[in-house]
């Protein structure tokens, strides 16, 4: 993996990683395309901007967008990238950087949850290389960015949440009783699973589309990945859940008595609906 100048490796900080709408010129509404579906309108091919888009590159149905068709949009968050393409690369180049700047300031995002959570020092130490040195990667020059092989590193980064993940889920489940059906990829859409205790249980890459997990404790539980496009979170726990991201917790429903890990985005249940 390409090793950079400790100059270029101050990580970034949480809070440039999340969205700003404001500082970016619409990147998600033009270099990422979509088919109408449950949450599209309309088909829109990558690379072309979003009939919505004012020239001030705000939507023009940002208040409406739930009840126009557009709940993927309601669902989505860059992690900074938008803002930070905008502020660092040419303009003819913005549109081909962001998708990876995404990429690298995703990755981010989940290794300042393993610097904060990891239990071995060693986990901890290695979250810190990795996150210097991504962060590296999102000042290269747009040229040096575009050609860049990202394989490497996203691979290190899997392999050091898993481990993570392992350690702190069998902090709590030392006994090892759990339910077979809950997975890594288990398909639980619409499954009701209200009021569960799921202290510790890996649902990676599994499909909660639609589950009944209100008042349900999902303390360690192992949401990368998951889909949780309309997940029923009321009054659940998931103020200690790993990998949780704004854009999953957008996509599901949930009220005022849902607990969140401190550092996640709060949503706005009900503001789009």
């Amino acid at each position: 993996m390409r090793r950079l100048p400790l100059s270029s490796r101050t990580p970034l900080p949480r809070t440039d990683l999340l969205g700003d709408c404001h500082s970016c010129v619409g990147l998600c509404c033009t270099v990422f395309g979509f088919s109408r579906s449950r949450d599209f309108a309309t088909d829109k091919p990558a690379g072309t901007p979003c009939p919505h888009l004012a020239s001030d590159f705000g939507s023009t149905i940002h208040d409406a967008l739930a009840p126009r068709g557009y709940r993927g949009c309601t669902a989505f968050d860059c992690f900074g990238a938008g803002q930070a393409a905008t502020a660092r690369v040419p303009g003819h180049l913005t549109g081909a950087v962001f998708p990876r700047m995404k990429q690298l300031h995703e990755m981010l995002w989940y290794l300042h949850e393993v610097t904060d959570r990891a239990l071995d020092p060693d986990d901890i130490a290695d979250a810190a290389d990795l996150a210097a040195t991504i962060s590296g990667f999102t000042r290269l020059e747009a040229s040096e960015l575009l050609t860049l092989d990202l394989g490497e590193v996203h691979e290190q980064v899997r392999a050091l949440l898993v481990d993570v993940s392992d350690a702190l889920r069998a902090s709590y489940h030392a006994t090892g009783t759990l339910d077979p059906r809950l997975h890594p990829g288990a398909d639980l859409a619409g499954r009701p699973l209200r009021g569960r205790v799921l202290c510790g249980v890996d649902l990676r890459g599994a499909c909660l589309i639609g589950t009944d997990l209100r008042g349900s404790d999902l303390s360690a539980v192992d949401l990368l990945g998951a889909d949780l496009r309309d997940a029923r979170l009321d009054g659940a726990d998931l103020s200690s859940a790993l990998y949780l991201t704004g854009p999953q917790l957008a996509a599901a429903r949930g009220d005022r008595d849902t607990l969140l890990p401190h550092w996640v985005p709060i949503p706005q249940w009900g503001r789009h609906w």
